[in-house]
């Protein structure tokens, strides 16, 4: 019996790899739609042997785009982490890196139409409900993936593709931040628990043990320190408005330390078991933000003055670091971010059909 042929690209977005889809080439249906992204990434198996998935959360990723009917947008982005280890399809966090190439997909498949030399693609994040707007290079009207802007995490120079973002604060969790203070202590550690496009707990590496410039591995072989982050993050859940999140990816919990190469510090960001090789866009953006809010673990680390004006908040992470651009308004009640602007790079790898067992179908 043939196979199903579904239109699909391979993108790079940022740090992360996955499919890329016309939401109206896939299944209308939730459950047969997610069988069949399991099928095509090769899920449930750690290897993913059996589809196009890379064997890591970071690579097994997927993308579904459609034109948009809002005001406010010109597409739709829906983010769907498809799992190695488990037949699981989730959509209950956003993907920054992967937005990266949201805006040349919809070039590339004419949902939208190249404006000059750069192209501004105002993109609606299903996830959040929330919206960015990425610049895409577009010389004489075409996508151009080459250039000399250099991200940490992926090798060599692409075309930049900066991002600003619109609104993201408590996008998961109702507010920047959801328990309304700048730290709590859970099981005797203190921790800030922030949400600026992404629910992040970020504590001291030091409370937990480690002095949190360990590499990913070796912090992923340290079953007393994975289990009592673990603990850490199920416990921030329910006090970050998300319930139970013993199956979800959110929290993502960031251990904070002093910056060896310039940053402001340095991260390890569990996701939410696997340690992430560099760190998440919007994981970046809630950890940079926490540096701007006085009596946070962040800013405790950061240290400086926040003040009203334009912050470059460098992150440091397992393969360099990331720079997130913050405008802020400080006054007698706090820090309030206005606007959050980064760049990160995308590249086509593949286009062409993903062929997906007939018997997928059969199944549901």
């Amino acid at each position: 019996m043939r196979p199903v042929a579904i239109p699909a690209s391979l993108m790079r977005g940022g740090t992360s790899k996955g499919l890329f889809f016309l939401a109206e080439d896939l299944p209308a249906d939730r459950a047969t739609r997610d069988a069949v992204l399991l099928a095509a990434m090769g899920s449930p198996d750690v290897r993913e042997i059996d589809g196009v998935g890379g064997a890591h959360p970071l690579t097994s990723k997927v993308a579904v785009v459609r034109r948009s009917t809002r005001d406010e947008a010109d597409v739709d982005y829906l983010f769907l982490q498809v799992w190695p280890d488990r037949a699981e399809v989730s959509d209950r966090q956003n993907c920054g890196n992967m937005l990266a190439a949201v805006g040349p997909f919809a070039l590339e498949e004419g949902l939208i139409e190249a404006d000059g030399e750069r192209t501004r693609v105002r993109i609606f994040m299903e996830n959040t409900q929330s919206v960015a707007v990425a610049t895409i290079e577009t010389p004489g009207g075409e996508v151009t993936y080459d250039g000399d802007a250099r991200i940490d995490g992926v090798p060599g120079s692409h075309a930049p593709v900066p991002i600003e973002f619109l609104d993201v604060a408590g996008s998961s969790c109702g507010a920047l931040l959801p328990t309304g203070h700048a730290s709590d202590v859970i099981d005797g550690v203190r921790v800030t628990c922030i949400d600026n496009g992404m629910p992040v707990v970020c504590v001291r590496a030091a409370d937990l043990g480690v002095d949190g410039h360990e590499e990913p591995l070796e912090l992923e072989a340290n079953a007393d320190l994975v289990r009592r982050v673990e603990s850490l993050r199920l416990a921030a859940g329910h006090l970050m408005n998300l319930g139970d999140v013993t199956s979800s990816t959110i929290p993502k919990m960031s251990l904070l330390s002093s910056g060896r190469h310039g940053g402001q510090l340095d991260t390890r960001t569990f996701i939410p078991h696997r340690v992430h090789e560099a760190i998440g866009v919007f994981g970046a953006v809630s950890v940079a933000t926490a540096c701007l809010i006085e009596g946070s673990v962040a800013h405790d680390i950061a240290g400086g003055p926040v003040e009203t004006g334009t912050h470059d908040v460098v992150v440091e992470h397992p393969s360099g670091y990331f720079t997130v651009t913050l405008d802020v308004v400080a006054d007698e009640s706090g820090a309030r971010i206005d606007r959050v602007s980064l760049l990160r790079t995308a590249r086509l790898l593949m286009r062409g059909d993903v062929m997906v067992p007939r018997r997928v179908w059969e199944s549901q």
